[in-house]
């Protein structure tokens, strides 16, 4: 399968496993701790200067992925959609997108039937044996470590834009 990494406009991801390493921690009063990475947040930085639309489909409901999710300004986040396949189909209406248009991150079983859809399906490290299968790149990096914005590089680079986000960027940081 050849990828024309030109059209990808969007990057889906999933969140349990891949902006995290799947812990949390919860209270007796269901107060809800997750680890993110700050890599993580600068890869969001990084789709915005590629101008790369980020959405964030999750199988289980979370406040502390909402509130990532808030302070990283990302509007379109699906939080406890098990069946990930009408937040991916509203996602392509809404964005006038089709599937040759999107990349998707996962680790898990229930990310497979998005994955095997778009354009260019990612697994993370710690991914498991089946999405690893289904995957056209595999990160370097385990969810929760870096992972998400291994995938925006890789898709930027793909892109022949490294140096064009790199100079964005730069000059988003003198400007501010």
């Amino acid at each position: 399968m050849k990828i024309d990494f030109n059209k990808i406009k969007m990057l889906i991801s999933d969140v349990d496993g891949v902006w995290t390493d799947g812990t949390f921690y919860k209270g007796p009063d269901g107060f809800e701790l997750k680890k993110f990475s700050v890599f993580d947040g600068v890869g969001m930085a990084m789709a915005r200067a590629a101008n790369l639309k980020i959405a964030l489909i999750s199988g289980r409901y979370s406040s502390a992925t909402e509130s990532r999710a808030l302070e990283l300004k990302i509007k379109d986040v699906y939080n406890g959609a098990l069946n990930k396949i009408p937040a991916y189909e509203e996602l392509k209406i809404k964005y006038d997108l089709n599937d040759s248009n999107i990349a998707y991150i996962g680790d898990d079983w229930i990310d497979i039937p998005v994955m095997e859809q778009v354009a260019a399906p990612i697994a993370v490290k710690n991914a498991t044996k089946q999405v690893k299968n289904v995957a056209v790149h595999i990160t370097r990096s385990s969810g929760g470590d870096g992972a998400f914005r291994e995938a925006v590089e890789w898709i930027v680079d793909k892109q022949g834009r490294t140096e064009e986000v790199i100079k964005i960027m730069r000059e988003k940081v003198s400007s501010s």
